[in-house]
């Protein structure tokens, strides 16, 4: 799969927990089974809240593959209670690799 200048091999059941960078900055993650399809909902302002208050449009800057959404759900939480600059450093890390 190709998602502009990013290429990410499918997972299993094609699961994704990712990080998307409203206008203002802001960070959001969520998951999805269809990122691409996923990003043009945030994009149109139907997707989160969150994303439509915090500025569109939304980039995507990082993504994991999954087995199945509950391992998506779980690593979802876990990234929701980190401060923002360690989701930054998550991404950081992730353009590094």
């Amino acid at each position: 799969m190709n998602i502009g200048k990013k290429q990410i091999q499918d997972p299993v059941d094609n699961w994704f927990v990712y990080l998307v960078r409203c206008k203002d900055g802001s960070l959001y993650c969520g998951i999805t089974n269809d990122i691409e399809n996923r990003l043009k909902t945030h994009n149109l302002g139907k997707g989160s809240k969150s994303c439509k208050a915090h500025g569109l449009p939304v980039e995507l800057v990082w993504i994991m593959g999954v087995e199945n959404r509950s391992i998506a759900s779980k690593i979802e939480y876990d990234i929701k209670k980190l401060t923002k600059k360690e989701k930054e450093n998550l991404i950081v890390k992730a353009k590094l690799n």
